[in-house]
């Protein structure tokens, strides 16, 4: 699928509505768009290496094995992996990945930075265990974008225990998601701030990863951006030493 365009943005949101009913196709198609943008950035990964940071059931795993990477899934959660995780997986901890500096030529990490409760932390442990030069992938949801309070959106807006109570007495039961305990208002400006002031990465590209237009320029306009952009993707480069 061209990226961006009306298309894909409209394939990625109908495969989103019918997740909980066909969550391998949703997840498969993700997944290969989102590789399909590591290769867009980096050119092929095949007999390369990627370390795969929080990558729940394992599907960017696959697909990166699937174009010949050499790929290795770090889930903290072992509930978040599916029935049959990528051989090889690890429970490990984002914060303190059991890997060597630099081991890695494409650390890639899907919508986790909004689940870490220190998120630049987060992301100096993907610098490190990147290879100079070495291209690093973070997306996540922006708390103030349509979807931010997940799976209790975009009631959010109204304040989040009025949301989680909101989505209880909807379907009966307790929502995953508990704002300062497993998802964190994360916001675009001071995440920018923050990465830019770092000078062991420089940005590639800072970009909305499913607006089917403009994906760039929507994320220069403060304020707009930190509702019109819905998942920001980051893409950086490792600084050599």
């Amino acid at each position: 699928m061209k990226d961006p365009s009306f298309g894909r943005s409209l394939a990625l949101f109908r495969a989103f509505l019918r997740e909980q009913e066909d969550p391998e196709a949703c997840y498969s198609l993700l997944a290969r768009d989102a590789v399909d943008q590591v290769e867009a950035y980096d050119g092929p990964v095949a007999g390369r290496t990627v370390v795969d940071v929080g990558g729940g059931s394992g599907h960017f795993t696959e697909e990166f094995r699937r174009r010949g990477a050499q790929a290795h899934l770090f889930e903290p959660d072992v509930r978040e992996l599916g029935e049959k995780p990528p051989e090889g997986t690890v429970i490990a901890d984002g914060y303190l990945l059991p890997l060597y500096d630099g081991v890695a030529d494409v650390t890639f990490s899907s919508n986790v930075l909004e689940h870490v409760a220190d998120p630049q932390t987060f992301i100096s442990e993907l610098v490190r265990v990147t290879r100079p030069d070495g291209l690093i992938y973070v997306s996540f949801t922006n708390w103030l974008s349509p979807w931010g309070g997940h799976e209790w959106a975009p009631w959010h807006y109204l304040g989040a225990e009025r949301a989680r109570a909101r989505y209880r007495r909807r379907t009966g039961r307790a929502a995953k998601h508990t704002l300062g305990e497993n998802l964190f208002a994360v916001h675009i400006g001071p995440t920018l701030r923050q990465v830019r002031a770092r000078d062991d990465v420089r940005i590639v590209s800072a970009r909305s990863r499913y607006w089917p237009f403009l994906s760039e320029t929507v994320v220069r306009a403060p304020g707009i951006r930190e509702v019109a952009t819905w998942n920001l993707l980051l893409i950086l480069r490792r600084c050599p030493p």
